[in-house]
């Protein structure tokens, strides 16, 4: 029983104390710490009503993209991205403001083989599926984009605006 008080009262301390634990492909110090409820809004509930919204990502013609690359959406209103990978390369999907996937991606220009486990975003191989459910709660600007070094300068970004 004291050991379990003592397990318990640690875990008790690393939360009071706000540290943040790297995820899945981090390294200490480089994890990524999210609020519940963003500039950019908050993750969704899967069991809820979301309107489903299919990307694709690929290359064609030496371009990187996402189809598509606009989407226009309700404040409050709930998205399943149903993502699908159709390149040839890995690929990602970053919900972000602007700025914060400014930020990521010199992140990932230090750090390119990151993988992330974060609700906003999702790494895909050649040929694979995923799936982001995001809850837009403020109206705005935002973007999706792909922030592995040299995708996003090839034209792999795409805007969110929320009214």
């Amino acid at each position: 029983m004291k050991a379990r008080v003592l397990f318990t009262g640690a875990i008790a301390a690393v939360l009071l104390s706000g540290a943040v634990v790297a995820g899945p492909g981090h390294k200490p110090g480089e994890g990524h710490a999210h609020a519940d409820d963003t500039a950019y809004g908050k993750p969704g509930d899967p069991k809820k009503p979301a309107r489903i919204v299919q990307v694709v990502m690929r290359e064609s013609d030496g371009k990187m993209l996402f189809v598509p690359d606009q989407l226009r959406v309700r404040k409050g209103e709930q998205i399943r991205f149903q993502l699908r990978n159709s390149g040839e390369i890995d690929h990602e999907f970053v919900i972000a403001t602007v700025e914060e996937n400014q930020k990521h991606m010199k992140e990932m220009e230090k750090n390119p083989d990151m993988e992330h486990d974060d609700p906003n975003a999702k790494r895909l191989k050649p040929k694979a599926k995923g799936e982001i459910v995001w809850q837009f709660t403020k109206a705005g600007t935002f973007e999706f984009a792909c922030l592995i070094p040299g995708h996003y300068q090839s034209g792999m970004v795409g805007a969110i605006v929320v009214e």
